[in-house]
């Protein structure tokens, strides 16, 4: 199938062949029939695109100091190429979508196959997306209309915030596609409403549907909005034009009259002169996008609502609402669309678009589109070759990671839920196929090896998958979220053990400066304290997520729990964690754990998420019979008490290179696992074991 995707280091929309998604568990699976270009977000895109670094930067300040951040810890050029990295990935574009659907997944029972349905779906033939941002299109509604309730409901979430009465007046700054629906919404709602606007054409159009506008390059809207409304000024002001300036938003104070409202649902700075505000005891709201639920993966992803009696109006329930004003013809936006223009002629789409008459273009699409689930991106022959590789995951590891170590590997096949950053990825790096069906991997007998970079909890049920079809397995750290997953696995691997290998992404231990301290240490009782300044992540992050991401002991601690294995030579055999968060059912990443080993060594891992990021990111430090190694982010090792060693130095080298190597080296020749299945297991059941103990508060053997 077709999509449109945007570059936004080079600005670049171009229409790819990506495969087609697979109907996921809460999602709908829908035939486009007919999307709207966003003038305003889309053009604002295009624009960011089209801007040198510099302009970029200047745009988003707030990013130019992180990366400052990231220089001071990482390096330059590592900051560089992970900027020049996230520019180049693409962005599906498009957010306004119907059509009918094709297919429902699991826990979906309200929509059927052949509904005809609206959806934030992007520009591509076929979309799969999450129930909650779906709604059913009445009968009499035609697509030309229904095709606008995604970006109506951004205009009636606005309308809502501003709570306006009935002969209020209410004025809306900015005449685009948004402040046109607002304003046709307030309309409705018996509003008295005033529209200020730069764009003739736009005036005119406003004009022609009875609203009186300004022009604000030779009228003065504070004095002109004083003089109508007997000196009192608007009662709200809702701001839907894009602007970097706080022009606007002093703009809409200087109308507003005394205890006003004040909301932003389009784009401004935000620095409020206080005096206005203060003597007007104004109120200022930022409208976030459809409404409650907005960003809310529990509510998007996950499907589950908000009650009505505390939240009436949810952003599925706004894009009901505006599809029953469809219904009723109380609101027929259709008069906006400038053109109507077939999906392969989107780049006739996108210039109509440019043109100031107009305010929206519908892109069309095909009636039927063909279901494949992977495409040819190369034409590649992998007769007869071992080391094939086939990944599943397109994320920022694969893409940033994995893909630049293995650019001169066989890999055969790239997977990813959309299909879009699969197909990026495979045309980037010359992989032969995109696909969003991951069993087509685990079916070709031509792969070898599959690498396994999903979210934390597909990795159990994925891997076990691919060994038992006969595949060596490397699984991204973690290898599993609970004790059931780990014994699963256990067995998968087990009963595969004389064909397949199991392996996981524990690179630490593959780093030269670490394999340096192992020889320098020597079979002796160590005690070990390492330090993970690990950066604060919001709570609504996926990787707290218990049973997603595991939270970050399990899915990113245990990096440190099979380093300590390896440095002591020692399996661990009880833990102890200690948190700032006491209550056992969230996840934590302020804790310390302490560990014992077989062999009577112990360790320290300290994992802080609320420290500075201008410290090292991770310290490693060994204390043992008269010897200390101190190992600095993975760059600077510094002995003190050892013989013929001071200081090794090198940029930052976690090992991943030498991992993916050693990996495939054995994948090739054969031979033992590159880490030993037994230590694997050890280090999952102690980061498990540590989350235990905190709701237990004592030590947990393994």
């Amino acid at each position: 199938m077709n999509q449109l995707v945007q570059n936004l280091r080079t600005g670049e929309t171009l229409l790819l062949e990506v495969p087609t998604p697979m109907v996921r568990k809460g999602c709908v699976l829908i035939q486009t029939r007919k999307s709207l270009i966003s003038s305003g977000t889309e053009k604002m895109l295009l624009s960011f695109g089209k801007a040198n670094l510099l302009q970029k930067a200047r745009l988003h300040p707030e990013q130019v100091k992180l990366a400052f951040d990231k220089i001071r810890s990482n390096g330059f050029f590592p900051t560089i190429r992970k900027i020049y990295h996230k520019l180049d990935q693409p962005i599906p574009l498009g957010y306004c979508n119907v059509g009918h659907v094709l297919e429902v997944g699991e826990d979906v029972h309200d929509i059927q196959t052949g509904d005809r349905v609206v959806s934030n779906g992007p520009h591509a033939e076929i979309v799969c997306v999450s129930r909650n941002l779906v709604a059913k299109v009445p009968v009499n509604v035609p697509d030309e209309a229904a095709v606008f309730t995604i970006i109506g409901s951004i205009a009636l979430n606005a309308v809502r915030l501003a709570s306006p009465g009935l002969g209020e007046t209410v004025a809306v700054i900015g005449l685009g596609l948004v402040g046109m629906l607002t304003a046709e919404l307030l309309k409705i709602n018996g509003c008295n409403v005033i529209g200020i606007e730069f764009n003739d054409d736009r005036r005119a159009i406003a004009a022609s549907r009875g609203f009186l506008t300004i022009d604000p390059k030779s009228i003065d809207p504070e004095k002109y909005i004083a003089e109508i409304t007997n000196h009192i000024g608007a009662d709200a002001v809702i701001i839907a034009s894009a602007s970097q300036s706080n022009q606007v938003i002093d703009q809409a104070a200087s109308i507003s009259r005394k205890r006003g409202k004040i909301i932003l649902v389009g784009t401004a700075d935000l620095q409020l002169d206080r005096t206005v505000f203060y003597h007007k005891e104004l109120t200022f709201q930022v409208a976030c996008s459809y409404g409650p639920g907005r960003y809310d993966d529990q509510y998007e992803q996950h499907g589950l609502d908000y009650p009505i009696p505390f939240v009436r109006w949810t952003e599925n329930r706004n894009f009901q609402a505006v599809l029953q004003l469809l219904s009723a013809s109380t609101l027929d936006p259709r008069y906006l669309v400038g053109a109507t223009i077939d999906l392969e002629n989107y780049k006739q789409a996108y210039a109509q678009l440019n043109a100031s008459k107009t305010v929206a273009v519908l892109l069309n699409y095909p009636a039927t589109s063909p279901i494949k689930h992977s495409v040819e991106i190369v034409k590649k022959s992998f007769a007869a070759k071992k080391g094939v590789i086939g990944i599943i995951g397109a994320g920022n590891f694969t893409a940033m990671t994995l893909l630049p170590l293995l650019k001169n590997q066989c890999i055969k096949y790239i997977a990813s839920a959309q299909g879009f950053s699969s197909a990026h990825l495979a045309r980037k790096y010359g992989i032969a196929f995109a696909t969003t069906n991951y069993q087509t991997i685990l079916d070709d007998p031509e792969v070898d090896l599959v690498l396994i970079t999903t979210k934390h909890n597909l990795h159990a049920s994925m891997a076990i998958s691919a060994l038992q079809a006969g595949k060596h397995v490397f699984v991204e750290k973690p290898i599993a979220l609970n004790q059931q997953e780990l014994i699963n696995l256990t067995a998968a691997q087990n009963q595969c053990a004389k064909t397949t290998s199991l392996t996981v992404g524990f690179n630490r231990r593959f780093s030269p400066h670490t394999q340096k301290m192992k020889s320098l240490l020597g079979p002796a009782m160590m005690n070990i304290v390492v330090t993970v300044n690990a950066g604060f992540v919001p709570k609504s992050a996926w990787v707290h997520d218990r049973a997603v991401g595991g939270g970050r002991i399990i899915g990113e601690a245990c990096h440190f729990f099979d380093l300590i294995v390896y440095l002591t030579g020692s399996l661990i055999t009880a833990v102890c964690m200690n948190a700032m968060e006491q209550n056992p059912s969230e996840t934590t990443d302020n804790a310390s754990v302490l560990l014992k080993c077989a062999n009577g060594s112990t360790g320290v891992i300290n994992y802080f998420s609320n420290g500075h990021s201008g410290y090292s990111k991770e310290r490693v430090e060994v204390y043992s019979a008269g010897r200390i190694l101190i190992l600095d982010d993975f760059k600077v090792l510094r002995g003190f008490g050892i013989k013929g060693f001071g200081q090794s130095a090198s940029a930052q080298n976690k090992g991943h290179k030498e991992e993916f190597t050693a990996l495939i080296n054995a994948v090739k020749d054969g031979g033992e696992p590159i880490i030993p299945f037994h230590e694997i297991i050890n280090s999952t059941e102690a980061s498990l074991a540590a989350l235990e103990s905190l709701t237990l508060k004592s030590w947990v053997a393994i």
